[in-house]
């Protein structure tokens, strides 16, 4: 079969381990519950499979207030599925399409380097319903990344969560907003 001449079609195949798959990010975090306050924590992640602008990421958290009244250390770990790129679902009209506009006014002289996400969070955390046993945890995020060299990328964002947590004994939910930026290698 012949096509006819600048006709193709790009079909999505998925990419398991991709270009750029590990992240590293530095989160600033506010808590409603177990302790109330800002703070720190380190995140490790890897991008398991690409497909088109969806990517399917694995992300561990580490989070730890030292006190003198009170230590807490908290683990989580999250599947966290991202579209890429969804500002493109408003590539209309022709002349003036609504995606350019948006992404100009978002992120300047950058536009067409920035790959902006929305992004969902499901996991769970240690320790959790109480000291020794595990907790649910959910949300979702939405940011912006910015391929800087071969290989390598800015990745800023904002990201709620909301999960069980023990502390001082005492079992409950907690919401946390969290800044993050990294780097994907």
């Amino acid at each position: 079969m012949v096509s006819p001449p600048g006709a193709s079609a790009i079909e999505a195949t998925p990419e398991w381990f991709p270009l750029r798959p590990f992240n590293f990010d530095v989160s600033f975090n506010q808590r409603t519950f177990a302790p109330q306050a800002r703070v720190l924590a380190v995140q490790a992640g890897i991008t398991a499979l690409r497909y088109g602008s969806l990517e399917v990421r694995t992300v561990y958290q580490y989070y730890s207030h030292h006190t003198q009244t009170f230590t807490t250390d908290q683990h989580s770990l999250y599947v966290n599925p991202r579209w890429n790129n969804f500002i493109d679902v408003f590539d209309f009209p022709k002349h003036k399409p609504i995606n350019r506009i948006v992404r100009h006014l978002l992120f300047g002289p950058l536009e067409d380097r920035a790959v902006p996400y929305v992004g969902a969070l499901l996991g769970g955390t240690l320790p959790g319903r109480d000291a020794t046993s595990p907790g649910y945890l959910y949300g979702a995020q939405v940011g912006v990344r910015f391929p800087v060299a071969q290989g390598v990328s800015v990745d800023m964002g904002f990201q709620y969560s909301r999960f069980e947590i023990d502390f001082k004994n005492k079992s409950d939910l907690t919401d946390q907003w969290l800044f993050t930026i990294g780097l994907r290698l």
